[in-house]
């Protein structure tokens, strides 16, 4: 063997600190440098693989990162909200000429809906007084359920603390509550938060082919977790009276956790789906007759333009039926969406109830399910022979 350059040797000693260095072995000044090299393009590339592709520890759990243009957190995470802007006046925001209180639709009596509104006290006034001024309305009852107690909602001060831990144990209560204090005044019980828009014309509608008496909920389906699917939370989901009485009755009396979780921890709407699921209560299918969707967990935006959401994105990967984009995505009769700001609840407001393009019908279209054909809806006589 040739002599080795012992300038290049470096002694790594074998653990023993006596005044000789027993039996220590020599590495190359080469290999620490090569090796060092290796880690650092290694870890390197993998941050570059993983930036690439969007793939991280939070996006496995919670969905992936969002980057909206005003800079605000993730809203695909389910974590508890904060307040945003305070919103315009609400008394500002009516036309004179319409009555302030709603006129009763021919199904308001016929399907009454209680609805209940996840909130807390730091969102009263940013964002619950304004789905009280706007589709709260229209529900036969609206309550709010917080930690405090606000007359002006109003609101019912549960015993819970606030934040994302506590969503299951504030619907358990709520539910709770209203079994006992009002289950006689309504036939269908929706759950909604306080950034959820919905149509409750619309959702009566769907509510009317069905009887209260069934136990069934209806939401956004989602696939994981239960094998019958649950209800995304923000996107809104409504229980039977019957699906009511049996959490309330037996589920929430159920001190082993075997029917219902016992605890107020784990998502709240996975819970509660699994909780019905063992109660017996179907998970419904709240698509239209043309297969398109009702119930939705984002703004309209998020689901009417196409490759706003990339195929790996986790609401394909969750939901329950097929994903259209394009104006394939939602029904004529849609009911819900989440992440509306108090700004956009009366842009929705002005866009459904007050903006009527002069002429044209409004019909829901539906499938003849008989002769598999699409209603049409009529022009109006005076506009067809102009076209």
């Amino acid at each position: 063997m040739g002599a080795r350059d012992t300038q290049t040797l470096i002694p790594i000693t074998n653990g023993s600190h006596s005044g000789h260095y027993q039996g220590h072995h020599t590495v190359s000044k080469n290999f620490l440098f090569t090796l060092g090299l290796g880690v650092t393009f290694g870890f390197s590339f993998a941050y570059m693989l993983l930036s690439a592709t969007g793939v991280s520890r939070k996006e496995i759990f919670l969905g992936p990162p969002y980057q909206p243009d005003t800079g605000e957190s993730d809203p695909h995470d389910h974590k508890s909200l904060s307040s945003l802007q305070p919103g315009p006046p609400p008394e500002m925001m009516f036309h004179p000429e319409h009555p302030s209180s709603p006129s009763p639709t021919p199904l308001t009596d016929k399907v009454r809906v209680l609805c209940w509104v996840m909130t807390g006290p730091q969102n009263h006034q940013t964002r619950a007084k304004h789905v009280k001024a706007t589709w709260g309305r229209r529900c036969n009852k609206l309550i709010f359920m917080s930690s405090q107690s606000d007359p002006d909602l109003p609101a019912i001060g549960l015993d819970v603390k606030e934040g994302r831990d506590s969503l299951w144990a504030k619907t358990k209560q709520a539910y709770g509550y209203l079994y006992k204090n009002h289950i006689d005044e309504a036939d269908w019980f929706l759950k909604a938060d306080d950034d959820t828009y919905i149509v409750l014309e619309n959702l009566r509608y769907m509510l009317q082919a069905h009887n209260s008496s069934e136990a069934v909920y209806f939401g956004c389906k989602f696939k994981p977790y239960v094998k019958q699917g649950y209800m995304s939370g923000g996107a809104g989901y409504v229980l039977s009276k019957e699906a009511v009485r049996r959490f309330a009755t037996r589920g929430l009396t159920d001190k082993t956790g075997a029917l219902c979780r016992s605890d107020g921890g784990g998502a709240e709407d996975v819970e509660m789906g699994k909780c019905m699921e063992n109660l017996g209560v179907r998970a419904g299918d709240s698509r239209d007759s043309l297969g398109r969707g009702r119930f939705f967990p984002f703004v309209p935006e998020h689901h009417l333009i196409e490759g706003h959401m990339p195929d790996d994105f986790w609401y394909k990967k969750y939901v329950y039926y097929p994903v259209e984009e394009g104006m394939g995505c939602c029904s004529d009769s849609a009911i819900s969406f989440h992440y509306v700001s108090p700004n956009q609840m009366y842009v929705m407001e002005y866009l459904i109830y007050h903006l009527r393009p002069y002429g044209i019908d409004s019909r829901v279209e539906s499938k003849d399910q008989s002769t598999s054909a699409i209603s049409k809806v009529t022009p109006h006589p005076k506009l067809s022979s102009r076209q």
